[in-house]
């Protein structure tokens, strides 16, 4: 198995136009199922800079915003397709998200 998990944080209002685009790029996929992700509310935190081009909140002030985080397997070699889906359709001019190395259960 040569997989990874991505995960992202979004505005709630964004969260599934993220999700449609991360299955449309073939994320989500496990065995017979298209379109697997797993969500949870949250809050994200950050300021800023006076260079950012903030779609939520003001340069230079604290902001605190209700977000998704999604979370989709996808196969290694489609991950950067995926990320680079994900980023045509979310809001943020700095998208954070993190990439997760995965083993299969016969490798334990």
């Amino acid at each position: 198995m040569n997989r990874v998990k991505i995960v992202t944080f979004v505005p709630l209002e964004n969260a599934d136009d993220v999700r449609q685009a991360l299955g449309n790029a073939g994320a989500g996929q496990i065995g017979e199922y298209s379109f697997c992700s797993y969500s949870l509310a949250g809050k994200g935190r950050s300021m800023p800079s006076i260079n950012a081009k903030p779609y939520i909140g003001e340069a230079g002030k604290l902001e605190v915003i209700e977000e998704e985080r999604i979370e989709v397997v996808c196969e290694r070699e489609n991950a950067k397709a995926v990320i680079a889906a994900m980023r045509t359709v979310h809001p943020y001019d700095e998208v954070a998200f993190d990439i997760y190395p995965l083993i299969d259960e016969s490798e334990l």
